[in-house]
């Protein structure tokens, strides 16, 4: 069979096609996380922005509000904070050389033989070692790499604001894009909004809330090293079924053996209040029920979406899987063809 001009042509066209888009992943790669940080960021603030609008009434402007907004909530905790937790992780790691877990132990325990409390004091304190060597390296990596992440950062505000600015343009254009029929499409984009509602308000942000009310518990109850306890306390209330309570209970045992009961017994009540209430009244009963989506696939997408992505992969991950999981469903069901069916 010969070839025609027409198949020489088509065949020229497709590779073409496929060595753009080779480039063009190769460009994207290595600032993947940063655009995708921006939409996310255009997703969550995207009400903030329509509210904007309804008084200043151009999109560039109303979208320059919200992107000097939202980099000065960035810029200026880290300018501020930097210093600090630099300091207190110096601190930390400090003082995990010298404390005295056996004494604690001993404390807590008085029944217990000696040969097992040393070993749990010696395994206790690796533990701590490497967790204080891994921030304290995290931390150096990050004032080493500034220049990239200040390139990254900025990369991250024009994602922004063009994604707020034209955004309905890129529904059009994505929607133009889509093999789906228009029925089907509207069906998974209200789904897959609400997963993503559900994972980034229901574990993210309630999760971040929960960490700066035990922080401010910390810092009340004059808690050394607070700020780096505070972000430890974040990052735990975002992870679900783990929780914020692996910062606090052992600081309220540090508070008992160190302090005094009764403040220890205040610390905790303070976290059992306050910290559990908001997991129970807007984790679960606001914003968690608007979809089914497992805890437990949430947090192996968070772990997983961490090692593969980063700390963005806290979010990526879940919503991977969340997706991947509905169109597994959809494809049990027998109901996928319908999702490309023409109407």
């Amino acid at each position: 069979m010969e070839l025609t001009e027409k198949d020489i042509k088509r065949g020229s066209l497709i590779f073409l096609l496929l060595a753009l888009a080779i480039l063009a992943i190769l460009v994207i790669k290595p600032v993947f996380l940063s655009i995708f940080g921006g939409l996310l960021l255009s997703f969550i603030f995207y009400p903030v922005y329509k509210f904007v609008l309804r008084f200043v009434k151009y999109k560039n402007l109303a979208a320059a509000i919200v992107s000097i907004f939202v980099l000065l909530i960035i810029i200026v905790p880290l300018w501020f904070a930097l210093p600090l937790v630099t300091k207190q992780v110096f601190d930390l790691f400090q003082a995990t050389q010298t404390l005295d877990i056996a004494g604690v132990l001993k404390a807590l325990f008085p029944s217990s033989s000696e040969g097992l409390i040393n070993q749990v004091s010696l395994s206790a304190s690796n533990a701590l070692s490497k967790i204080t060597s891994s921030i304290l390296n995290s931390l150096v990596e990050f004032l080493v790499n500034f220049a990239v992440v200040a390139l990254n950062l900025l990369l991250v505000a024009f994602v922004f604001f063009f994604a707020l600015r034209d955004e309905e343009q890129l529904k059009e254009f994505a929607s133009g894009l889509s093999p789906l029929n228009k029925n089907q499409e509207k069906n998974l984009i209200k789904q897959f909004k609400d997963m993503t509602n559900s994972i980034i308000y229901g574990n993210f942000l309630v999760g971040i809330l929960q960490g700066v009310i035990a922080g401010l518990g910390l810092y009340l109850f004059g808690v050394p090293n607070a700020l780096v306890l505070t972000i430890l306390s974040v990052i735990f209330g975002i992870l679900p079924m783990l929780g914020v309570g692996i910062v606090y209970l052992p600081v309220a045992i540090y508070l008992l053996v160190y302090g005094n009961a009764a403040t220890a017994i205040i610390f905790l009540i303070y976290n059992l209040v306050f910290v559990s209430a908001i997991e129970t009244v807007l984790r679960t009963h606001v914003v968690a029920r608007k979809t089914q989506v497992s805890q437990v696939i949430v947090l192996v997408g968070m772990i997983g979406g961490t090692l593969v992505f980063g700390i963005l992969g806290l979010l990526i991950g879940p919503l991977i899987l969340a997706y991947f999981i509905t169109f597994l469903k959809a494809y049990k069901e027998k109901t996928l063809s319908s999702f490309f069916a023409q109407e």
